[in-house]
């Protein structure tokens, strides 16, 4: 039954077939590998698989429909101009993405190709991607291969727990003028007049569990406009409720002007329509940069030097800092800060949070936003005396 399968595949796609149709229950056994040239279209069972579906098609496009909702073992995906979803499909093993897209309608998040338990990807590039939703089940941490068209966009999370179902779609658009939202997601509506948010891009991201969320950016994200220095790199996200932009943070950024990424302190996908990239204002780009003293800490409990006091931090409570170490990596970062960094990160993803930094040399920035002005300077820690 399983070689009968294959060769109707072969014979239909030559005699211009416009699509395999599944009526009954269909299941590929083994090691068995089954490649459609063609549309398919699954009105039956196709699930409990095993083996490889491989979808083909030399410059033309292919599309998966009907009522049943496949699931495959293994997939391949090799469709110059895109594989198109007009229901969900499923994949509980690996999916070899090689060229063309994975497509699927943004009007409609119900559609999307779901990476269940312990199912990957591999091959992902701007070639081959997710362009629509990926979904994955019952995980904690996975990347979204999701971007548009040539440009491959990825998203990490990261959950506090398994998360049931979580879906995500990248947009290259306006959110000003988002293309299926029925709405604008103004971005000079913010919780903070400091704070800006991109105009080029951002992403749908659904799910129930709290998260952690990892954006990427690259050269056409042109995150020089967003800030001037990378630790000033946020993500923010529109609040359904507040219905405005807010920050959910930084807790690490990695990479340079073209190519890195920021993740945000852990927050409640489904509390916001979309999710992207934000920086400071054009007020903060503008304020006086003065050159502070250096500052010696012992955070040994002896009473002295135990803290970073910085000079006038009274004149201007309303203010952040950010703390680098030799490398350029932020290990510190605080709104507010009321002189109390005591050599502790409060990053997670450079040393484990709440752990004392090592001895060294460390570069900081204090924006001093009732001043107008950032102020920035090293500080030399040790944690010998």
């Amino acid at each position: 039954m399983k070689y009968f399968f294959f060769l109707f595949c072969l014979y239909s796609s030559v005699f211009a077939q416009d699509a395999f149709h599944n009526y009954g229950s269909m299941q590929i056994h083994g090691a068995t590998m089954v490649g459609f040239h063609l549309d398919l279209i699954n009105d039956g069972d196709f699930d409990q698989n095993s083996g490889l579906v491989g979808f083909y098609g030399f410059d033309k496009s292919l599309s998966v429909s009907g009522n049943n909702n496949p699931v495959f073992y293994d997939a391949e995906i090799a469709v110059d101009n895109g594989l198109y979803l007009n229901i969900p499909i499923g994949v509980t093993n690996n999916v070899n993405l090689i060229v063309g897209d994975v497509i699927t309608p943004r009007i409609d998040t119900d559609i999307f190709a779901n990476f269940m338990e312990n199912a990957f990807y591999v091959g992902e590039n701007d070639v081959s991607l997710i362009d629509g939703y990926a979904a994955f089940t019952n995980k904690d941490t996975f990347t979204f291969p999701v971007g548009d068209d040539e440009r491959l966009r990825p998203l990490s999370i990261r959950s506090d727990e398994i998360d049931p179902l979580v879906k995500c779609a990248y947009f290259y658009e306006d959110p000003n003028a988002p293309s299926v939202f029925g709405k604008s997601f103004q971005t000079q509506k913010t919780a903070s007049e400091y704070m800006k948010v991109s105009q080029l891009e951002y992403w749908n991201l659904k799910g129930e569990v709290s998260t952690s969320v990892t954006l990427t950016w690259d050269e056409w994200s042109n995150i020089g406009v967003l800030a001037e220095y990378l630790g000033d790199l946020k993500v923010v996200g529109w609040h359904k409720a507040q219905d405005k932009w807010v920050n959910l943070g930084n807790t690490n950024v990695q990479g340079g002007l073209t190519k890195g990424s920021v993740t945000s302190e852990p927050f409640v996908p489904n509390d916001y329509e979309i999710l992207t990239l934000g920086g400071n204002a054009d007020m903060v780009e503008l304020f006086d940069t003065i050159e502070l003293d250096n500052y010696y800490m012992t955070p040994n409990g002896d009473g002295k030097n135990d803290f970073l006091v910085l000079d006038g931090l009274e004149s201007s409570p309303h203010n952040s800092i950010q703390i680098f170490n030799r490398y350029g990596v932020l290990v510190y970062s605080k709104d507010n800060y009321q002189n109390d960094f005591d050599g502790t990160s409060n990053r997670n993803m450079v040393v484990a949070r709440d752990s004392g930094l090592a001895t060294g040399i460390y570069f900081y920035i204090i924006t001093m936003h009732d001043l107008k002005q950032r102020h920035q300077g090293y500080l030399y820690l040790s944690l010998t005396q």
